[in-house]
């Protein structure tokens, strides 16, 4: 995992803000339940020179349409 050099300002899944983007090229695992920092994860496909890969935008509780509370 390692954060892109060119990030770009909005998600592109979504179009919304974000708070932070990872690029992954091999498994991961996401679990939203009950996170108090992030309410969703948009994955976006790019290429790398060394394959295919995907950059996760970590949306927060705010970011995502849901209040801090929830």
């Amino acid at each position: 995992m390692h954060v892109p050099d060119d990030p770009p300002e909005n998600c592109p899944a979504c179009g919304a803000p974000y708070a932070s983007v990872s690029r992954h090229a091999g498994g991961f695992m996401v679990n939203l339940i009950d996170n108090e920092r992030y309410r969703r994860v948009c994955f976006h496909p790019v290429g790398t020179s060394a394959g295919a890969a995907f950059d996760c935008f970590h949306h927060t509780h705010r970011q995502a349409g849901g209040s801090v509370d929830e």
